[in-house]
């Protein structure tokens, strides 16, 4: 037991068993949730302080058996063991629809002499399929209490609570798994020779193979020709078959289902959402009305937050004194802020309809529906989690392929998910396509919506092809199969998850306007000030933005740009988005303020009317095309390489994937520039 006086407690259960909406409960935190395996693929604290006592919760990856089949697996395992003495017990979250898959891992823990406190998730779920528990004898014949909760409700969250406090942790003195009686004698010597506290935890030392490198420090060291004849995956699997027929003969005598019970919802839907045809017809329906969402909802409050901007601008140009602090406000941090914030409610639209998604049990769906999908290229249906997620962000989906136990696959989707379309570009194709495309409509639906699905499609496309590639290339080791469980389908919390996305929102916001601040000092310092100025009057006077050393800058780099349709701004503008991808809206809304003394007309029509040289449009058709596509395929996000060499731990891969990514973006949007134009 832990002698700190803040008590810790780990929080464990399967996959989609509701854990981090326990911990969101708990801890008053807004850790996402989703109805997929793969959603907390590390260990996530949380405080909560309770009758004077504080507690630190500790959300643990969802494991299904203390034997690590994924790295996500080997954090829970290696957390769990290793940190015994850190922590008072753990909270196990059981689902009532899956009571047996729960139990194992239940009992594993038990046998290995922690304690524990019994937590039963959802079971307002089973009553709904005619599923009758009987709690009081499962308590009886588990030889624990049981709490009961419905986490989304709130409902129990005070009993956990209370439970904590009380230390009503229960430690089994007895394991219920009896080691087989071929392999006793020899179990016994272990546990009498490495001091193991019961038989069940040297068992569990050979059963671990090379996961945790036990296997070698047991066995190697026992130097008993015994030992050669244990195999660890054959001890996993006898030790599974006799734990479920354990758990069998418990649960027959606590769950009763009413006969001829109505076929559910969940049922009559999934006929038609997981079919071979119709189901992919209907993901794609969704998406569609989605990328609709995203311009007809967001149409108004991008409005009122572009005019609040321009007025913002016009008032501290008024108001501040004239001179370098009235340009660097007015022209320089204030257009680039407001470049990014006014794509806030585009991102907050597409974010909440995925965290409903997710939460009514549909996303889950899509994994089983793309299984069959990504087979072919060399992936699997949990390659979908990550791909998913990379919609939102490239970082937590990167991490969330810890999922996929297959070395191969998590190679796969990692080098490939960056070309997801992160909520980072949506800022570059709202004005580019904005720039570009008529507010015209196709059946009802808009261009710009089309258009912006289409840059969406075309991620998930190229994602594919480059696995197709890249699996001919990485070699194989052993072959994996999806095996899932598809959640009933639930009403969404439509209120929490609104939350989540104002949260989600902040933290975009905030955290590339932190970066904009500094970009747009930069830049209008670059701008403000030119070689031919007198250094006495570097202070005094500014020059025009042509004559600027960011012209200068830019203006050198243009050959290599203009084949792909680029002025020097463009140029400048991609430069400074490798920080990070809307950082390029950000500095195009500072230049062209620089350029224009009119801070009430928009940016975007500032760009819309900008010319050549040669007359022709800086942002015609062609050239759009060319920086939608660009910006598709670029490796643009310094925070998305440091991930990726953290999961992959090489920076050969790393660097292929910068090369591959960037280099394919630069000749195909030069190849599309030179054909449209």
């Amino acid at each position: 037991m832990q002698n700190n006086k803040k008590k810790k407690v780990l929080l464990v259960g399967n996959p989609n068993v509701g854990k981090s909406t326990v911990f969101n409960a708990l801890c008053n935190k807004k850790q996402k949730t989703g109805n997929y395996a793969g959603v907390t693929v590390a260990s996530h604290s949380g405080n909560y302080t309770f009758k004077n006592e504080d507690v630190e919760v500790v959300d643990l990856p969802g494991s299904y058996s203390v034997y690590p089949s994924s790295e996500d697996e080997a954090i829970f395992s290696k957390f769990l063991i290793d940190e015994q003495k850190n922590y008072a017990g753990v909270i196990y979250i059981l689902e009532a629809l899956s009571l047996k898959r729960g139990l194992l891992l239940f009992q594993q823990i038990q046998d290995l002499g922690i304690p524990t406190i019994l937590v039963v998730n959802q079971i307002d779920q089973a009553e709904k399929r005619g599923i009758s528990i009987a709690t009081q004898k499962l308590s009886e014949a588990l030889g624990i209490k049981i709490i009961k909760t419905n986490a989304k409700e709130q409902i129990g969250i005070e009993e956990i609570k209370e439970a904590i406090l009380n230390n009503q942790f229960v430690k089994k003195d007895n394991p219920s798994f009896e080691t087989p009686s071929e392999h006793k004698e020899f179990i016994q010597k272990i546990a009498s020779q490495k001091g193991f506290e019961n038989e069940y935890k040297a068992w569990m030392s050979l059963s671990f193979g090379t996961d945790l490198g036990r296997i070698e420090s047991v066995a190697e060291q026992m130097n008993d020709p015994d030992s050669k004849s244990l195999v660890p995956k054959r001890l996993q699997v006898q030790e599974t078959v006799r734990r479920y027929q354990n758990i069998d003969k418990v649960l027959s005598n606590v769950i009763s289902k009413k006969a001829q019970f109505k076929e559910l919802l969940t049922e009559k839907l999934d006929k038609i959402l997981v079919h071979k045809f119709w189901g992919y017809v209907i993901f794609m329906m969704i998406l569609l009305i989605i990328f609709q969402s995203v311009f007809f909802l967001a149409e108004y409050p991008m409005t009122w937050i572009e005019d609040f901007f321009s007025w913002l601008s016009a008032f501290t140009t008024e108001h501040l004194p004239e001179g370098p602090i009235n340009s660097l406000v007015s022209n320089g941090i204030v257009p680039g802020i407001g470049g990014i914030v006014v794509f806030a409610p585009q991102i907050g639209i597409l974010l909440y309809f995925l965290y409903l998604l997710e939460d009514s049990g549909y996303m889950a769906r899509v994994v089983f529906l793309m299984d069959r999908l990504l087979r072919p290229f060399g992936l699997n249906g949990k390659s979908i989690v990550p791909l998913v997620s990379g919609t939102a962000c490239a970082i937590p989906a990167v991490i969330s392929t810890r999922n996929i136990e297959n070395v191969k696959e998590r190679l796969l989707t990692i080098l490939v998910t960056p070309f997801m379309t992160c909520s980072a570009r949506l800022p570059v194709y709202s004005i580019i396509i904005g720039l570009i495309i008529s507010d015209g409509t196709f059946l009802g639906v808009k261009y710009k919506a089309l258009v912006l699905m289409g840059m969406y499609l075309l991620g998930f496309l190229v994602a594919l092809f480059s696995a197709a590639i890249l699996n001919k290339f990485i070699k194989n080791k052993g072959k994996t199969y999806l095996v899932m469980d598809l959640p009933t389908y639930k009403k969404p919390l439509f209120g929490y998850d609104f939350k989540m996305v104002l949260g989600k929102v902040w933290e975009f916001i905030t955290g590339a306007g932190k970066i904009i601040f500094i970009v747009s000092i930069i830049i209008w310092f670059l701008s403000y000030f030119g070689p031919k100025q007198e250094p006495n009057q570097l202070v005094a006077t500014d020059v025009e933005l042509d004559h600027s050393y960011l012209a200068k800058m830019g203006k050198s780099i243009e050959p290599m740009i203009e084949p792909l349709g680029y002025d020097w701004k463009m140029g400048v503008g991609i430069l400074t988005s490798f920080v990070a991808r809307e950082v390029f809206v950000g500095t195009m809304s500072t230049l062209y303020s620089l350029e224009d003394d009119a801070p009430e007309v928009k940016v975007i029509d500032k760009m819309r009317r900008d010319v050549k040289p040669n007359g022709e449009k800086v942002f015609s058709f062609a050239t759009g095309i060319s920086v939608l596509l660009f910006y598709a395929f670029a490796m643009q996000c310094v925070s998305t390489l440091a991930v990726v060499y953290r999961e992959t731990k090489s920076w050969k891969w790393t660097v292929f994937q910068v090369v591959m990514m960037t280099g394919l973006a630069y000749f195909v949007s030069m190849i599309v520039y030179q054909i449209l134009k």
